[in-house]
């Protein structure tokens, strides 16, 4: 879930005062969500709010839509079809709330999310997945382990979560000249045992 908008904010207020595209909507949706009980922070450089810790909501933007991600929004009742699965198939608990304008925005029904999501996580309801459950390791990135056995070696070291992310990551490439400089990029990253994503993570 990495946003359209760049660089990589470290602090919420870094991340709206350097919005170029959908700065009124996303600020709408952000003063919704801070009538709430919700604590505000910043991961993964987007705005998420938790509750007791737990990550509940996060805001972002894409170059075509912005809109509000649940964490656990599989668990949420949602009759009339308003929430999106980003990645069909991969994704098991996050869902969004998409939006492609201003007046796309319903408060009553993202207000009915929100509240929906705080109730689930103050009673511990959270979609329950695998977090040691193996990489599906894309043909590019098993072919240079073949060839390096030393950066199969480093791989494997990974923690699971950070094998997934790397495979993901070449995987989510549509180019084959993308996988390589994706796999370029990576592979001295997986040398140091460090993650794609930890420098965007607190």
């Amino acid at each position: 879930m990495i946003p359209f908008f760049m660089p990589k904010p470290k602090s919420v207020e870094d991340f709206f005062s350097t919005l170029t595209q959908w700065k009124k909507e996303l600020t709408y949706l952000r003063d919704l969500i801070s009538d709430t009980e919700l604590e505000e922070t910043v991961k993964w450089g987007i705005p998420v709010y938790t509750i007791g810790g737990k990550n509940v909501v996060g805001l972002g933007g894409f170059k075509h839509h912005f809109g509000i991600w649940f964490f656990n929004g599989a668990l949420l009742d949602d009759p009339h079809g308003h929430l999106q699965n980003a990645q069909e198939g991969k994704t098991k608990a996050m869902r969004q709330l998409r939006f492609m304008s201003f007046e796309e925005i319903d408060d009553n029904v993202v207000k009915g999310f929100i509240h929906q999501a705080i109730n689930n996580q103050k009673v511990g309801k959270e979609v329950k997945i695998d977090l040691n459950r193996g990489a599906d390791i894309p043909p590019i990135l098993e072919r240079a382990f073949l060839e390096d056995e030393g950066l199969k070696s480093h791989f494997g070291e990974l923690t699971p979560g950070r094998q997934r992310e790397y495979a993901q990551y070449i995987a989510d490439a549509k180019q084959k000249a993308t996988k390589k400089r994706r796999l370029d990029k990576i592979i001295p990253m997986i040398r140091q045992g460090v993650g794609l994503n930890d420098k965007y993570q607190k």
